[in-house]
């Protein structure tokens, strides 16, 4: 069983569990009291249509393959840090068994700033995503590596519904493939392999080219300096989704502006 397939399993018990104690007429109730989403994709095209980068700025404390990453790990002061360092979105993980994410540091970083926030997590049911309106999320994940068509289509459409952006992840051509089948046009090509976690440039580079006009392209993992995001730019990628490597600078804001400015 690769790692992807766990924690999906792990996820739909949880989901399971979770949707027999709060109704989805409660978490409608409660998305209704949120504040209005704010666009995610349409912050990343207008860095780049400014000439800048289009930074997804992770939140971050914990991976299965790095274990902790970040300590004195505080939301709302990273969100901040990401911010003032020219970050367009954020993102933030809630999953806790394998992440040690927590579903109140979402609304936390949220509250901190006027970015759009990603909820970082495995979806694996539509009503994962009325849970994600209602924690305050203005876009959610569909991994296409861990979904079939149809459930891809339908968590689609309640994010569609709710006004909320879906960054659609693939690691292949086939991914894509499948991907492009969605409305969705904002698709992340992630670097590392989940099912081993190993990480290659390569799978951004390949797949970019394959997509139609029209695709906001995010490259995910692995990347840490500016010269790799000029990399990736340099084959038509400039929205990037970075995390650890931020999270481990003592100074995230400072660390953030090296990243997207070099200095």
């Amino acid at each position: 069983m690769n790692k992807l397939v766990e924690i999906c399993e792990a996820k739909r018990h949880h989901v399971q569990a979770r949707k027999a104690a709060v109704s989805i007429a409660d978490l409608e109730a409660q998305a209704r009291e949120r504040s209005a989403p704010r666009g995610f994709r349409s912050a990343l095209d207008a860095k780049t249509a400014a000439g800048e980068y289009g930074l997804i700025a992770e939140v971050k404390k914990a991976s299965p393959s790095k274990g902790l990453i970040r300590a004195d790990f505080d939301p709302p002061a990273h969100a901040r840090a990401y911010q003032a360092g020219g970050a367009a979105c954020l993102s933030v993980l809630t999953d806790a068994p394998y992440f040690q994410g927590a579903d109140a540091y979402l609304g936390a970083a949220r509250d901190a700033v006027s970015l759009p926030c990603l909820r970082k997590d495995f979806i694996v049911d539509p009503w994962q995503v009325a849970e994600s309106r209602a924690l305050g999320a203005d876009a959610i994940l569909i991994i296409v590596a861990a979904l079939e068509d149809a459930e891809m289509a339908d968590i689609e459409a309640a994010a569609i519904e709710h006004g909320m952006d879906a960054l659609v992840e693939v690691h292949d051509a086939a991914e894509l493939e499948r991907a492009l089948r969605l409305r969705s046009r904002l698709i992340g090509v992630n670097n590392r392999d989940l099912r081993d976690f190993t990480v290659d440039f390569a799978r951004t580079y390949d797949l970019v080219g394959l997509a139609p006009e029209g695709c906001t392209f995010v490259a995910e993992s692995g990347l840490g300096a500016k010269p790799d995001l000029d990399a990736m730019a340099a084959h038509g990628v400039r929205c990037f989704l970075v995390g650890e490597s931020l999270m481990r600078q003592a100074d995230v804001e400072a660390a953030t502006r090296r990243l997207l400015f070099g200095a």
